[in-house]
């Protein structure tokens, strides 16, 4: 048997006894601790193939599972490889075809919905095709440039001879398994944040700009000048990403910070230590319930909240596979206990910035729908970021106002 039927056949034994109760990524490392025979490059090339498999997400389940690793890893790759050049020859010379040749040729008949069956749950602006195939690609990794530090990370990744693109100013894109952390300061120099989670810094920045008073004349950004600095509530702050990068882009702001769970919010200290950010105030908070601790109103109230993270399933393909449509309703539900606490917390023209990274209309327009009818917010912008078509992850972000 030649190593490439070996790696098949290993793949087909882990898929076998994985069911998708943890992230693959621990399972395959508490595996690969349990069974020795695997050397490096036998961990790589089998950990590629699982994923390769998951990528088809719900499609021809009657195919057996060897022939399905095989299509995925036809469908997945850019560039030719030593797996179909020994197995598949024919599949190998046409790996630079788009996935409906690729499909056409390997003989399967396979559309979108097969690989992501709820294709009328989706959000309006998503082109449903170039959606579901772009599953079979890996997501880069992404990096936002930390404002003032643009030539000490370009000098870096110079010097380490990092391969990367310049996507914009302040945003690089590099391949998924780049070791970035040992070239760069992280947090410092730059943040790992997706080329769609930077974009949200478009709305943030409108915050920034303000708007007209249409009673007063003014502009509602010069009267925040004469007073106190911004009051920004980071309400799902998980991370710390988004309040990091609301710092960088309105400067001298009050920050208030929360979750739900404490350690989150021990290891987002950590995180804001590197960052350099001191001047902040955080509490556990559960916002699916009233919240206990006294709070002020807020200018900005940031709420990436929980959802079914589908817009990101490129980087973890297995919950495409395992996806149970029934979270649909449950984070929808969740989301709008969320943001009606939080919403409450917002003073007469303040901005309340919702963000998923969903695709789901429910998880989507359905809640902005909900603030405008709840709270008679106002709708400044709203926007599906798409990233499938950049390697990137996909998210929702919606801009609304508090009249005065």
């Amino acid at each position: 048997m030649s190593r490439y039927h070996s790696h098949i056949n290993s793949t087909v034994e882990i898929l076998s006894v994985y069911h998708g109760e943890e992230p693959f990524t621990s399972f395959l490392k508490k595996y690969f601790a349990q069974h020795k025979k695997f050397g490096s490059r036998d961990r790589k090339q089998v950990s590629h193939l699982c994923y390769c498999y998951f990528r088809l997400g719900k499609a021809l389940p009657a195919v057996p599972m060897d022939e399905r690793i095989l299509l995925g890893a036809f469908l997945s790759a850019h560039s030719s490889n030593e797996l179909l050049r020994e197995l598949k020859p024919a599949w190998d010379d046409a790996v630079s075809m788009s996935p409906g040749k690729k499909i056409k040729l390997a003989g399967y008949t396979l559309t979108a919905r097969d690989i992501f069956p709820w294709q009328d749950e989706l959000s309006m602006d998503i082109e449903k095709d170039a959606f579901s195939f772009s599953h079979a690609q890996q997501p880069d990794l992404f990096l936002r440039i930390r404002p003032g530090m643009e030539k000490t990370v370009k000098e870096k990744l110079g010097k380490s001879g990092t391969a990367y693109k310049l996507v914009s100013d302040s945003c690089i894109a590099l391949p998924n398994a780049s070791k970035i952390d040992a070239v760069l300061e992280l947090d410092k120099d730059a943040v790992v944040q997706d080329y769609s989670s930077q974009r949200v810094g478009e709305l943030m920045e409108l915050v920034g700009q303000g708007e007209e008073d249409p009673i007063n004349g003014e502009n509602d950004r010069v009267r925040r000048r004469q007073s106190d600095p911004l009051r920004v509530w980071d309400c799902c702050a998980a991370s710390g990403g988004k309040s990091i990068m609301v710092s960088d882009i309105l400067g001298d702001i009050d920050l208030f910070v929360s979750d739900v769970r404490e350690s989150i919010l021990e290891n987002l200290e950590d995180r804001f230590e590197r960052a350099g950010l001191e001047n902040y105030e955080r509490f556990v908070a559960d916002l699916s319930k009233p919240v206990d601790v006294f709070l002020p109103s807020f200018n900005l109230v940031i709420a990436d909240v929980p959802c079914t993270g589908s817009g990101t399933w490129g980087r973890t393909p297995e919950q495409l596979h395992y996806f149970d449509p029934e979270k649909i309703s449950r984070y929808a539900t969740l989301q709008k206990s969320i943001i009606e606490t939080a919403a409450a917390q917002m003073e007469p023209g303040g901005y309340f910035l919702y963000i998923t990274c969903s695709v789901f209309k429910k998880e989507n327009e359905e809640q902005v729908d909900f603030l405008e009818e709840k709270f008679h917010l106002q709708v400044v912008n709203m926007e599906l970021l798409k990233g499938y078509d950049k390697k990137a992850d996909t998210m929702f972000a919606a801009l609304l106002k508090k009249p005065l």
